[in-house]
């Protein structure tokens, strides 16, 4: 039923409906940000959809990939009427993460709110005609997204100074790289920081072929500091 949907979407909007595809269940419109707030009041309202429940929204950073757009923003349907759901995507921002903006779907689902609230705080993607987009995780005074692939592992911005007193930094046995994401922990920490206990070769990683890429913890990396 929810190939139907795509169908109908691709014929109410040809020229915004840029791909369809469909996998694991999953029936995926990817849609023109030009037209992204159009198309979702038109799934929410046209009676042989009534998508009447928004499920949730992210964002992803394809970085790695090279391609522009960089980001892709996801969003979940669900009609309790028809019993179908779909995704529609929308591809936003250059190489650099700049113009990474669409229209915000508030209007349409109020349940949207925080969820474009949080893409916005940790991706950078801005929503326009958003009724209230601020940070919502990250403090007021966090500079940068700290979800994007572009964002040092290893950067510390406190609140406030830290407290000038001895060892205010991870005490033994924990070791300066560790409370990263395994990923970023066994293969950005080093790329960057030589020398610490965490290398390269032990974790299997390529500084020029594999940069910018999501990591897997290497055998190396789980063995016992010596």
């Amino acid at each position: 039923m929810s190939k139907k949907v795509l169908e109908i979407l691709t014929a109410q909007f040809p020229g915004a409906v840029l791909e369809t595809h469909s996998q694991f269940g999953d029936d995926t419109a990817v849609i023109d940000p030009a037209a992204w707030r159009d198309v979702a009041l038109f799934l929410r309202n046209d009676p042989r959809t009534l998508m009447n429940m928004f499920v949730d929204l992210t964002a992803v950073d394809y970085l790695w990939r090279g391609d522009v757009p960089r980001f892709e923003v996801v969003c979940h349907l669900r009609s309790f009427e028809r019993n179908h759901r779909i995704r529609i995507k929308a591809r936003v921002g250059d190489e650099e993460g700049n113009g990474a903006e669409i229209d915000s779907i508030v209007p349409v689902w109020k349940g949207a709110d925080w969820f474009e609230r949080e893409c916005y705080d940790l991706l950078g993607i801005v929503f326009r005609g958003h009724p209230d987009l601020r940070r919502i995780l990250m403090y007021p005074e966090f500079e940068g997204h700290p979800l994007r692939k572009d964002y040092p592992a290893n950067r510390i911005q406190p609140l406030i100074p830290f407290r000038e007193v001895p060892n205010i930094g991870k005490l033994p046995p924990f070791g300066p790289d560790e409370g990263m994401s395994f990923g970023r922990q066994t293969h950005d920490f080093a790329l960057h920081n030589p020398g610490t206990g965490t290398s390269l070769e032990s974790t299997g990683g390529d500084e020029a072929s594999d940069k910018g890429k999501p990591q897997g913890i290497g055998v190396g990396a789980l063995q016992e500091r010596s």
